[in-house]
Formats: C-alpha cells, structure tokens, sequence
C-alpha cells in the first residue's frame, strides 16, 4: 500500500441556529504511516438507532397509462377509485380463450337472442306467421321480397306448406284432421247426429230416472205458465195512480186553491229581483215529517217558492207548505218503486215524476190527478221540462240505455233520441237562454246539445275527470255548479266555451257515491251542498272557503236549496225521511 493513500471521508458543521447537521463529502490524501492521520478514521463506539413508521394517507390512483390501456377490473371489487371507460367496465373477464365458441356466439348481438335485423312487416302479418309456423311447422320466408319474386318460398315444413296450399291458421278451409277423423268414425259432427246423447249416455238408465206423470206435467205446465203471465203483467202494468188531500178545504172563500201565491207571508214572493245580500243560515226552524224512507228530491214552486214538492224511496211524491203552517198539504201515489226526479212545468200547474219502476209519470198539481204517463221501458234517472215558454209541451229524461229521450205530452210519443252517452245520464240542464242544454252521465264526461239536433256541439271529457251526479245552474246563468265524485264542486262556464273555471274549486265534504244537489244564495255569495255524513256545508262564492258546515240529518244529506226569495232560509233533505228548513 502506498504512503499515501486516497480515502473518503465526511466532515460535517454543527449550526446552532436550526440545530440541523449538514454534510460534506471530499476526497484527500493521508499518509497511512501517521498514527495521528489516521486515529480519526477508527470506527466510533456504536449508538443505539430507533426507526420511525412512515403514514401515507393519499389513495391509492391508477396509472394513467393503466387506465388508457384498459386494465382488467377484478369482478369482486366493491369499489373503484378512477373512473374507467367503458370498455374497461364490460370487458370480458381473463382467461383461456374459449376453445368451443362457435361462430355464432361470436357474431354480435343486439337483443338476447341474437341479432335482430330492422324490417318492415305488419304486426298481424308477423303475427299470422308466427301462429302458422307454431301450429303447422312452415311460414313465408322473411328474406323472400314478395314484391320482387313471383314464386313464395317457405320455411320450416316445406312439404306440408305445398300440402296445405299456403294455408295460414286465420283461413278458414284447412279442418282440423282430428275432426275430420271423428266424422269419418261416427258419421259426423256431434251436434249433427239426432242421436247423440252426450258422452254420459251410455251411463243413463231411463227406468231409474224420475219423470213426473202425464197428469203431474200436466199442472206444472198451468203453474208455470200462471207464474209467467203474472210476472209478465206485474212487470207491464203501471201502478194505479190515487191522490190524498191533507188540508180541509182545496180552496179558500174567495175560491182560491192552495196554488195561489200569498202576500202575508212578510215578502214580496211575485218579485224577479234577488235578495240584495244574503246571510249564512244558523239554526232549524221547521222538520217537515211524512215520508216513511229516504227522501231522493226537493223542488220549490217556480217563480215564487211559496210551495215545495218532494219525491221519495217511499214511491210516493208530497207537497208542502213553505210559509204559514208548514202543512203536508197532498199526497201523490202513482208509483211502484222509488221516485228518483221530479220536475214542475213554468208555472207549476203541472209536474213529472220519473221513478225506477220504469214510468215517467205527468201529474196535476191542484187537483192530484195523473194526466198522462210515458216509458220506453228503461228507467228513466232525471228529467226536464224544456223552459221555453213555447215549447212547455216538450220534455227530456235522461234514461239507463244512455239516451236521452224528448217526449211530446200533446201526443205521448217521442219525437227525438239523443244517443252518444257511453253510460247512464244523470242530469240534464239547460242553459243559454234555454238554446241548449248540458248533461252529464256515468261515463264521466259532460257534452252540451243544441235543442232538437242529436249531435252534441261540445264534449268535454279529461282522464283526471269524475263522474258527476248533480249540476245547478247558477242564478245569474253564468256558471255550472257541478258534484264531481272526487269529493269536489268544480264550476264550468255556461256560456260560450263552457272552460273548466279552476280557480273556483270548492272542497271540504265527503260526497263520492251520493249525488248531493249544489245550490247557490240568490245574490251568489255563497254555494251550499249536502254530503254524505248528513252535513250542510256552505262555502264562500269569491274566495272557495269553507265558512260553516252544520249536522242537518241523520243519513245522507242529499239535497239543499236556498230559497229564492229569503236571505238565509235553506231547506235541505235527507236519506232519514226528513226535511228540514234552516235560517
């Protein structure tokens, strides 16, 4: 070794200002043979060294050349920190390449059977096809432009194609072979043969069966064709109309019946002019008692109200008084089962009466005789006078069968058949100036009709629509009041364009299954209707609020009207027998 010997060594300088050790590293020249040269290169006693665990807190990224190239997703993971491509998501899993993958589960497919090539083809053709091939084993060729080639070709069963002519399922001619058989075995069809008993004759001992003797068939024959003509007649007959009067005298000493109009009653009942305003009704003041079931109709006499007649369950019809001493004044019985409308003429000397036993039913209202009665043998569910002063002598019913039916009372026929309802007509208003009319039927739409042409000019139907039982039209002739049987009044314009008006939508009360008659205050304030819990409910014309609900009846409230000359009076009715007048 030379004397003089190149080593490294480092050297390093404290600094007192940060406290750190910084190092240095150089290469020189000692002399090995100087003991003090080489006394600082001996190796240092050994220090104790303590290790330090390192944190990396980011996450674990993919390589962007990973990601580029499509790196394999392992199908287990639950989580995936990059966001990779598509093909990266649905690319197959590694393996071994499929040494039995056919050509066909190569080829691409856009569906799960296959691959389906757009093409234009009728769906009853398609479907005509599709049966014939699963029933007989052939079909035309889809490839094969009919239009270009004149020869058809056929796929499948070719040979029983070419046996059967082409003939597919939907063509009559190609009998069914098993039937064929049978006709070849037994002689013909089983409904051909006189002698065939069915399939349990062999089983049939005519000795142990029982007949009734010559004279026993003989009376069940009369019983039954008694049975027959009985009904027929009961079912035809119209029920004997008879009327009762329940006050002593019909007329007063000036020979005046009950009819005529009183003026001692506080008001002018003769006035066309409504009240100037009205008030909300408080209290009961009076319960007419006297039908014995459900009350299903209230009308007041026309013009003046100083009269109202009531139709009930009870097949019978009654008329009170409204003023004085709220007597029943007469009965009218003419129906066999439940009265469901009644209607008076303008000015009131006559009404009708429309009732389940299939009858509409033309009654006097002084003296209580039935004049004239009419049906076409479906029940009719609500009927009208037409309003028009020359044309009294017509009136429409909507009927069962959908129609609805205009009658002349001079002749007793129908003279017109309004038939484009898709259900039962429930109602039947007229509006303009009496020119048209509006109704409503079980098929939930509402359709407006010109007086005496069977096409409606208007049908107004919507999938959010209800049914709607019960229609008023409002004092002033502008809006329809309808009770829609989603527990709403929903109020229609009656002029014109005859708009669903949304901002006046009136809700609060449980109606659906009941048609509960709406009616309006004389100065349209407020409208007020019955429900099904036997409420009054009043709501406010401008703003739809629910101002006062009163418990007016027992059952079913079903109808309410304001009187037309009174303030506050409104008379209501119920399904518990009762009418009731509030003020």
């Amino acid at each position: 070794m030379s004397a003089a010997t190149a080593c490294l060594v480092s050297y390093g300088s404290d600094s007192d200002s940060d406290n750190e050790s910084t190092s240095k590293t150089g290469v020189v020249n000692v002399d090995a043979t100087d003991p003090d040269a080489t006394a600082h290169l001996k190796p240092l006693k050994s220090v104790p060294t303590m290790s330090v665990a390192v944190l990396n807190s980011a996450p674990e990224v993919a390589v962007k050349e990973a990601v580029e190239t499509g790196t394999h997703l392992d199908p287990s993971l639950k989580e995936v920190t990059y966001n990779p491509t598509f093909e990266t998501m649905f690319a197959p899993e590694f393996g071994p390449v499929n040494p039995f993958k056919s050509q066909q589960m190569a080829a691409p497919r856009n569906m799960l059977s296959g691959y389906a090539e757009p093409a234009h083809l009728n769906d009853f053709m398609f479907e005509q096809q599709r049966r014939t091939f699963s029933t007989y084993g052939y079909a035309l060729d889809p490839s094969v432009d009919t239009h270009q080639v004149t020869a058809i070709s056929y796929i499948g069963a070719v040979d029983e194609a070419e046996k059967n002519k082409g003939l597919t399922v939907f063509e009559t001619g190609q009998k069914d072979k098993r039937s064929e058989k049978r006709k070849k075995i037994k002689g013909g069809e089983a409904g051909e043969i006189d002698t065939f008993l069915g399939p349990w004759a062999k089983y049939i001992d005519e000795k142990d069966s029982a007949k009734p003797s010559e004279e026993e068939q003989k009376e069940l024959d009369e019983i039954t064709a008694k049975r027959q003509k009985k009904g027929k007649n009961e079912e035809e007959a119209p029920a004997e109309e008879k009327t009762i009067l329940h006050v002593k005298d019909m007329y007063d000493y000036q020979g005046r019946s009950y009819l005529h109009i009183p003026q001692d009653v506080g008001i002018n009942l003769r006035s066309t002019e409504a009240p100037d305003k009205c008030y909300l009704p408080k209290k009961q003041i009076h319960v007419w008692s006297g039908h014995t079931k459900g009350v299903s109709a209230i009308r007041l006499f026309p013009h003046s109200g100083h009269l109202l007649l009531s139709s009930s369950m009870d097949c019978k019809i009654k008329l009170w008084e409204v003023y004085g001493e709220r007597r029943c004044i007469r009965t009218f019985i003419g129906h066999s089962k439940a009265v469901r409308d009644i209607c008076f003429n303008n000015s009131g000397t006559k009404f009708l009466s429309a009732a389940y036993d299939r009858y509409l039913k033309l009654w006097d209202t002084e003296t209580g005789q039935c004049i004239s009665r009419f049906t076409n043998r479906k029940v009719p569910y609500c009927v009208k006078f037409n309003p028009d002063e020359e044309k009294q002598s017509l009136f429409v019913a909507g009927m069962s069968d959908k129609k609805i039916v205009q009658w002349d009372i001079r002749t007793g026929e129908v003279v017109q058949e309004y038939d484009r309802h898709l259900g039962a007509v429930n109602t039947i208003t007229f509006v303009d100036e009496n020119r048209r009319f509006v109704s409503t039927s079980d098929d939930k739409s509402l359709r407006v009709w010109e007086w005496d042409i069977p096409v409606d000019f208007k049908y107004i139907a919507e999938p959010s629509m209800h049914s709607m039982p019960a229609v008023t039209l409002s004092p002033n002739g502008k809006w329809l009041a309808c009770q829609s049987m989603d527990n709403q009044i929903l109020i229609f314009g009656a002029q014109n364009r005859f708009r669903l008006n949304k901002k006046k939508v009136f809700k609060g009360h449980m109606v659906a299954g009941y048609a509960c008659q709406v009616d309006f205050s004389p100065d349209m304030s407020y409208v007020v209707s019955g429900d099904a819990d036997g409420k009054l409910n009043i709501w406010d014309w401008k703003t739809t609020k629910l101002y006062h609900r009163i418990k007016a009846h027992d059952k079913v409230c079903i109808s309410a009207l304001w009187h037309p000359h009174e303030t506050s009076k409104v008379i209501t009715c119920g399904w518990d027998g009762q009418i009731k007048l509030w003020d």
